[in-house]
């Protein structure tokens, strides 16, 4: 095991790791529709009654992504989290906001009403993907941060920071970026569609399941669209590329030559892309298909996993700094020592049994479909 094979494995293990996060927001998709794919309260307490058994594996996952990556990229969490601390203090906001909500909503003594906290799901089904989208797109478009590694052990550094924010809007900024925002809105109206796909497997309501394949299209297409400008966009931009010295400059059409020299990343693409869309397009043709989550939930990751590992291997910053270019970040100037990785990697091999337990959990937790008896009983949210 070489520091370089250590590099990208734990890249990958990252990239895995955003990619299941991408798929389990289904959870705030299917809030974010709650209340037109139930059109009584009773309707909609069986859509939240679904996710809210869900949400824990959404935010766990949201965890551990920021922990891994602390752990093997620091420089990038110092940078990102510490720097950008408006945008992820907004997204874990309302990620609390959203298990505060499951829990009160109906509870005896709510002041406020089911409804207010109903609003709050709704809220972070909307804000959540959106900013993590634009937290993803930023990889490619670039964020405003400066590093300075000279602070360490400068003794007239007034503050010894390695990285600070270029403005005040500290990651608020990237959505001044048209393509940050399509590419979020495309993972809002993923994780709709990837929702009402949830919703449709996991609630046995004829209503429910009717009023959800007609609002699959209307969360399908505009993802889609969104999707398909944005990769269109991204093929034909330029790119941040590092060479053998580390020095950071533009290349032309770089994410395209990534996807053709690593063209298993392409083909890892091609059949996410290809799951997605038939796990909605058959969902939609036929009435009786209710198993459609899996396919487009599969193809997500697999989509999500490939985009990821092309902003970072072969050469890539995978999170480039629009205010000074040289700052930007690679998997070998922002990544731990080679001992830490060599540790950790022992320790990873612990997550097959873990991901073995989350699958048992899963099918125990979903062996009932949700009906309209379930959610009579005192634990319902």
């Amino acid at each position: 095991m070489t520091y370089e094979f250590l590099q990208h494995y734990w890249c990958f293990v990252v990239a895995l790791l955003g990619a299941i996060l991408v798929f389990l927001l289904f959870v705030q998709g299917a809030n974010s529709v709650a209340r037109s794919l139930g059109c009584t309260e009773e309707g909609r307490r069986l859509v939240y009654n679904s996710t809210g058994r869900k949400w824990e594996f959404t935010f766990t996952t949201l965890v551990t992504f920021g922990g891994a990556f602390f752990a093997s990229f620091p420089l990038f969490y110092s940078t990102s989290f510490g720097g950008a601390y408006w945008l992820w203090m907004i997204i874990l906001f309302t990620f609390v906001l959203q298990a505060v909500s499951y829990e009160f909503q109906n509870k005896i003594g709510n002041f406020l009403g089911p409804r207010t906290f109903q609003f709050f799901l709704t809220l972070n089904g909307i804000i959540g993907p959106l900013l993590l989208g634009g937290a993803v797109a930023t990889f490619f478009e670039g964020s405003n941060f400066i590093v300075e590694k000279n602070n360490l052990i400068d003794p007239t550094a007034i503050t010894p920071i390695i990285s600070r924010w270029a403005n005040a809007s500290h990651g608020l900024d990237a959505l001044l970026n048209p393509w940050v925002l399509i590419f979020g809105f495309a993972v809002v109206f993923l994780a709709r569609t990837l929702g009402i796909l949830y919703v449709i497997n996991n609630v046995n309501d004829e209503d429910i399941r009717s009023r959800g394949s007609v609002r699959l299209i209307g969360a399908a297409v505009p993802f889609v669209i969104l999707f398909v400008a944005y990769l269109v966009h991204l093929l034909l931009k330029d790119g941040y590329a590092y060479n053998d010295e580390g020095i950071i400059y533009m290349e032309p059409y770089k994410y395209l030559t990534n996807f053709i020299d690593m063209w298993y990343l392409l083909v890892i693409l091609l059949i996410g892309v290809v799951l997605v869309l038939f796990g909605i397009g058959k969902t939609i043709a036929s009435k009786n298909y209710i198993a459609g989550i899996w396919p487009a939930g599969i193809g997500t990751v697999l989509t999500v996993l490939a985009l990821l590992l092309c902003s970072a291997w072969n050469h890539t910053a995978y999170y480039p700094s629009t205010a000074d270019l040289q700052s930007s970040l690679t998997i070998v100037n922002s990544c731990s020592s080679e001992f830490t990785l060599r540790t950790m990697f022992w320790v990873s091999l612990l997550v097959p049994f873990v991901l073995a337990y989350i699958i048992y959990a899963w099918r125990a937790i979903d062996s009932k479909k949700i009906t309209k008896e379930e959610i009579q009983n005192d634990h319902a949210y």
